[in-house]
């Protein structure tokens, strides 16, 4: 039985909404200082590969550090994705 292997597989496979009614800037890396690479139209949702610390910002969930990457050099504030939590919900990024 690989619990380990199955919970890494479960929550690559979570797919979390974005705040109802914002459109969501993706960013290059984690933080306001990165270029946008492209945005989030209302009623998306992602799935989160991994979350690191990153510039703090403020959004319907709350304010937050945590940056949440969606795709391969692609990150969003997890001030705005609804994971039900305040803290990690994926493991942390190398």
């Amino acid at each position: 039985m690989m619990v380990l292997g199955s919970a890494s597989q479960a929550s690559a496979a979570t797919v979390y909404p974005i705040a109802p009614g914002y459109q969501v800037n993706v960013r290059s890396g984690p933080g306001t200082n990165y270029a946008v690479v492209r945005v989030l139209t209302p009623g998306s949702q992602v799935r989160i590969y991994c979350q690191t610390t990153g510039t703090r910002e403020t959004g319907p969930y709350g304010t937050s550090t945590i940056w949440d990457n969606i795709a391969s050099g692609q990150y969003v504030s997890d001030a705005y994705v609804h994971t039900g939590s305040d803290g990690y919900v994926a493991s942390r990024c190398a």
